[in-house]
């Protein structure tokens, strides 16, 4: 289905630019760590834009408009988004819409969340569904744009093609987005002269130029690796045609091309490997007028026609583009720059922010160049490897485990579970049964709720191993809540009598090594866990039996280093494969979804080369804190068979 409003503006006459009459709905995009670009509301856009009105060099903050994003600020001269209280920089764009789009009317359609809140779609997935909304067809199918999603106008929902997994959807109306006549606004040129009047000394202001001058660095590493070179005495006289593009506001390289004229020299400059129209400006050449700006290289040959092709500048507003115009930036800091990486929310860096805002701010006001790094991707998986490669773990039988329906174990008799592992108390203390929290000398609180045969309610029993004492008929009523695989659980130790199983859906379990290293463990191979469970129907023994329940990022490929720890590791991990405690079934902590399939309190590394997230190596504690999640979940060392 074709998109109206797509946000990529229609080339007019070969240039790139729209005629001067032409409306466009203006709306600015952030790019998120999956690479897609996320809308700022209305509001924000607004706010924004009149910034740019203002000041094209200047920088927005946000929380005047949203007070939710208080801690950001864009800066619009380098085009990024900066969080004061990390340090994370994230690229935005101003993209460009048609006003009968979904943007241009205030329409904006969202969908419903694991925590029963909205969500905006994306803008370009927005203007889609407006557009099949408003010629009345009854489903959208958005697979073209991507996404294995069925859109029902009948129902308003949305259906994952391949979990099957309906959510609601809703239109509602909102503030327009702004609408913008003629031309695209010119940028700046590149460097920005200095400002007049004395800088605000205040703490935002201050983080903002700092973050300026970051960007500034990474622009000018840019363009001294683009245009090598000299332009002979830069005191010279003579004229400087600058090329001012298409301002999109997209990329993270808004300085304007410029090159040297004098003599017969015909120096054309093709922006966006089109033939774009120049505008030129004469302007004497002089180190006055650019006291900080880097020299142009100069034309190889006094006489004929030079063409300099800056691909992908003229339509920045492409995200493709824009992907393509960081990593050059990011590839393009010398080796004389320092860098200072900066940490995400929930990742690592060796600095700190706020050192490594300081130091930045110390290192602008000597003159030095700084550049913000941006944290590094985790590494999660090794290089590729062929099944020759992969081979049995030593001192371990086989290569697979399988967890199916008949493994799970049932039919205990509660009141003989109870009995087993306690003993009855005649002389009975006056203290509380940490169970029903009455006193131990009272009835059972369940007396009237729960009946058994041969306990009575005012029977007391202590637990062998720990000795915590409670009401038998509250133990048999834990024991009845519980998994009902003939064990008990101290609820206040955590001892376990007998063998505690858990209630992991069915799946497969693969272990192997491969040819690889660990960090921190260089001289040894590795052993790589594949974890592999489907999709299914909740059970009597999870949370809500009849339902379906979910099973994302599998398989999960997860690492140990191949020495006699690593081995006894991964020993006590198939026991507890066995014993269907690695997973269970209940409510993300990372995506808030419900009814999904979960970790288990047994911690794995599932980075590969890194430890980004904190779960990778090098880490020198995690097999000592694994073997104690183990023990807490009854499968310790004295489970094994030497």
């Amino acid at each position: 289905m074709a998109r109206p409003g797509s946000g990529v503006l229609v080339p007019v006459n070969g240039l790139g630019y729209p005629p001067q009459n032409l409306a466009r709905v203006v709306v600015w995009e952030w790019l998120n760590e999956h690479g897609r670009w996320r809308p700022y509301s209305a509001a924000v856009c607004h706010h924004i834009d009149n910034v740019l009105k203002g000041d094209a060099r200047g920088s927005a903050v946000l929380g005047q408009v949203d007070a939710q994003l208080s801690p950001y600020i864009i800066d619009l001269q380098s085009m990024h988004q900066f969080r004061q209280d990390t340090g994370t920089m994230r690229p935005v764009q101003r993209n460009f819409y048609e006003p009968s789009s979904a943007p241009g009317k205030g329409v904006v359609w969202e969908w419903e969340n694991d925590n029963g809140s909205w969500t905006p779609y994306d803008m370009e997935i927005c203007v889609t569904i407006q557009n099949a909304y408003e010629k009345q067809h009854p489903w959208l199918d958005l697979t073209s744009l991507g996404f294995c999603y069925l859109i029902d106008f009948n129902s308003m929902s949305q259906t994952n093609r391949q979990s099957q997994r309906k959510r609601r959807l809703r239109r509602r109306m909102d503030l327009a987005y702004p609408l913008i006549m003629g031309s695209i606004p010119k940028s700046q040129s590149w460097p920005v002269g200095a400002s007049s009047g004395q800088p605000c000394s205040c703490q935002q202001c201050i983080l903002v130029n700092s973050t300026r001058a970051a960007s500034n660095a990474i622009l000018a590493s840019q363009r001294r690796k683009l245009y090598g070179g000299t332009v002979g005495n830069p005191g010279a006289a003579g004229t400087l045609t600058v090329v001012r593009q298409s301002n999109t506001f997209a990329g993270t390289s808004l300085w304007s091309p410029t090159s040297s004229s004098s003599g017969t020299n015909n120096n054309n400059i093709s922006v966006g490997g089109g033939q774009a129209k120049a505008e030129q400006v004469q302007l004497p050449l002089s180190a006055a007028n650019f006291p900080c700006s880097p020299v142009m290289p100069s034309p190889s040959s006094a006489h004929g026609h030079h063409t300099l092709t800056i691909n992908g500048q003229n339509n920045l507003n492409r995200p493709g583009t824009q992907r393509i115009s960081m990593g050059t930036a990011r590839g393009a800091i010398p080796p004389g720059v320092p860098a200072l990486p900066v940490k995400n929310l929930t990742g690592s860096g060796p600095v700190h922010p706020a050192l490594a805002g300081m130091t930045g701010i110390l290192m602008c006001a000597a003159g030095l160049p700084v550049c913000l790094t941006r944290a590094p991707k985790p590494i999660l998986h090794p290089p590729p490897i062929n099944k020759s490669d992969m081979k049995p773990v030593p001192g371990i039988n086989g290569m697979r485990r399988k967890t199916k329906k008949k493994h799970l174990r049932r039919g205990k008799n509660p009141e003989d579970v109870v009995r087993r592992y306690t003993e009855k108390i005649k002389a009975v203390p006056d203290e509380d049964c940490t169970i029903c929290m009455e006193r131990l000398v009272m009835s059972s609180g369940y007396e009237g709720i729960l009946q058994h045969k041969g306990i009575k309610p005012e029977l007391v029993g202590k637990l062998g191993k720990c000795g915590h004492m409670y009401h038998l008929l509250c133990l048999v009523a834990m024991y009845n809540n519980g998994n009902k695989d003939g064990s008990l659980q101290c609820p206040t130790c955590k001892t376990i009598y007998g063998e505690k199983t858990g209630t992991q859906p069915p799946g497969k379990m693969e272990y192997h090594l491969i040819p690889h290293c660990l960090p921190g463990y260089s001289d040894s191979k590795t052993i790589r866990i594949v974890y592999d469970i489907p999709a299914g129907i909740q059970t009597n023994e999870h949370p809500n039996p009849g339902k379906k329940f979910s099973a994302r990022g599998f398989p999960r490929h997860c690492y140990l280093p191949d020495n006699d720890k690593g081995r006894k590791v991964l020993k006590l991990l198939i026991m507890a494969w066995d014993r269907r405690l690695i997973f269970t079934i209940g409510t993300s902590s990372t995506t808030g979804e419900s009814d999904t399939v979960v970790w288990n309190e047994i911690h794995h590394k599932t980075e590969f080369g890194s430890n980004l997230t904190g779960h990778g190596y090098p880490d020198p504690n995690y097999l000592d804190n694994v073997l104690m999640e183990l023990s807490a979940q009854g499968v310790g060392e004295d489970n094994l068979k030497d």
